[in-house]
C-alpha cells in the first residue's frame, strides 16, 4: 500500500482546495459503475442527451473546478481508453464540454498508444507534485476506499506517467469518438 498519509481519505473538495498550482487526473478505465450518474447515463444511452452545464447534476463539480481554477490552479484530466470505445467512454466524451467550460483541460489517448508507458495500477489525482490520491475500483467499477501517498517515488511515477500520457494524447476538441 503506497500510503504514508493519514488513513482518512480527503474529499474531492478538500483535495482540490489544497492545490496551489496544479491538479492532474489520470483515468485508466473504460467503464465505471455510474452510481449517482445512473439516471443521466441511462438518458444518454436512450437518446444521446446529457445534462446542461448549469444543471443540478453538474453544479457541485463545476463549482469546485471553477473556484480551483479561479485561484490560478491548472486542472488537467487525461483519459486512456480502449478503441473502439465503450458506451461509458462515449458518455464521458459527451459530457466533457462541461468539464472544459468549468476550466479543466482534457485529453484522450487510445490504449494502443500507451503500451510503452510506465503507468500506476489505478486512476489518480496528483496535487502539486506533493500528494497522490489513488481512486481504487472493484472489477465491476464500484468505488473502493481511495489511497493517499506522499512518497516521493510514488509521486514521481505518477507525475512522469501523467506527463507521458499528456504529451501523446489528443485535446478533447481533436479527439473523435
Amino acid at each position: 500500500m503506497p500510503q504514508s498519509m493519514p488513513a482518512a481519505p480527503l474529499s474531492f473538495d478538500e483535495l482540490l482546495d489544497t492545490a496551489q498550482f496544479q491538479a492532474l487526473h489520470l483515468e485508466l478505465r473504460d467503464n465505471y459503475a455510474v452510481g449517482e450518474e445512473q439516471s443521466v447515463y441511462d438518458t444518454f444511452l436512450a437518446n444521446g442527451t446529457v445534462p446542461a452545464y448549469d444543471s443540478a447534476f453538474w453544479r457541485p463539480w463545476v463549482s469546485l473546478v471553477e473556484r480551483t481554477v479561479a485561484r490560478g490552479v491548472t486542472v488537467r484530466r487525461a483519459r486512456i481508453i480502449s478503441e473502439p470505445v465503450t458506451d461509458y467512454v462515449r458518455f464521458e466524451h459527451a459530457i466533457t464540454p462541461s468539464n472544459l467550460r468549468a476550466g479543466e483541460e482534457v485529453r484522450w489517448l487510445g490504449r494502443s498508444q500507451a503500451s510503452a508507458l510506465a503507468l500506476p495500477g489505478n486512476d489518480f489525482w496528483l496535487i502539486d507534485d506533493r500528494l497522490v490520491r489513488f481512486n481504487v475500483f472493484s472489477g465491476d467499477g464500484e468505488v473502493q476506499n481511495p489511497e493517499h501517498s506522499d512518497v516521493p517515488q510514488v509521486i514521481k511515477l505518477c507525475a512522469d506517467a501523467f506527463q507521458s500520457v499528456w504529451e501523446r494524447a489528443s485535446p478533447h476538441d481533436q479527439y473523435e469518438i
